[in-house]
């Protein structure tokens, strides 16, 4: 499925309790700051939705709340927490690889640690 992207401020800015969010994948939408709006955050966000798609969209909001809440046990730091999501990792080791979607394994996320 490919995303639907919509350039918009108002829904990253809800969500910037912690910190400054740029873009964010509620699925099947990414919602996308215009002035942060590149290839790499795209490329980003899509493998949330491939993430999304493959734990059936509340796996995936399972799996991350559950990372973030272990992250912030083990870390006592919410940017901290949130850079160990292991979804997180996996979007940010291979964001700037285009062609990485095409050749990912299912559930790649997994070989990550919190």
């Amino acid at each position: 499925m490919k995303p639907i992207v919509i350039r918009n401020s108002i829904v990253p800015s809800l969500v910037s309790w912690f910190f400054p969010v740029a873009a964010i994948t509620l699925w099947p939408f990414i919602f996308i700051r215009p002035k942060y709006d590149s290839k790499r955050l795209i490329n980003h966000e899509s493998i949330h939705i491939r993430q999304y798609n493959e734990c059936l969209v509340l796996g995936f909001i399972a799996v991350y709340l559950w990372d973030w809440v272990v992250g912030l046990l083990k870390y006592k730091n919410f940017k901290e927490a949130y850079l160990q999501i292991r979804m997180e990792q996996e979007a940010r080791a291979w964001d700037t690889d285009y062609g990485y979607l095409e050749a990912r394994q299912s559930y790649a996320w997994r070989m990550f640690k919190v």
